[in-house]
Parts: C-alpha cells; structure tokens; sequence
C-alpha cells in the first residue's frame, strides 16, 4: 500500500450509505419497524416528536399514512433481493 499510493484498497463491504439499495432497505426497514413498535407501544414513539428521536416519529407516520405504498417498496425490495 506504501510502495503504490495512487491504487485504490481493494472492494471491501460497504456501508449502506453508499450502497443505493442498501440505504433503500434501511429506510424501509425503520418504516416498518417505527409503524409496529407505534401500533404495540404508542407512547414509546409519540413522546419523542422533535430533535433525532422524532425522525422515528415521522417513520412512523409514514408507515401508518402511506401503508399501501410502503407495502409494495417492500415486496419490490424482496423480489429485487431475490432475483439477485
């Protein structure tokens, strides 16, 4: 690595920061996740609607307003997973 500076490491894991479907997966998952933990234990979620901790609350809205939509991401994920 010291005797080549200008080649690049090799491919190692990537974060699902740079990976476009991996950071798809991780919204949609927290979606979810935020809806349910809403549903079983309201006041978990709905105490906390500002700041860092209300972007769990707003996971939570959309899961619960856009269920429709967030279903169908959600089997598209699985069929795109799958045919890979």
């Amino acid at each position: 690595m010291f005797l080549f500076p200008h080649h690049a490491p090799a491919d190692g894991p990537k974060s699902a920061l740079f990976n476009f479907q991996s950071l798809l997966l991780v919204i949609l998952l927290m979606i979810c996740t935020c809806t349910y933990v809403r549903a079983v234990a309201p006041r978990l979620v709905d105490r906390n609607k500002a700041g860092f901790l209300g972007l769990f609350f707003m996971s939570a809205r959309i899961g619960e307003r856009l269920s429709p939509y967030v279903a169908l991401a959600c089997v598209a994920m699985a069929v795109t997973m799958i045919a890979q």
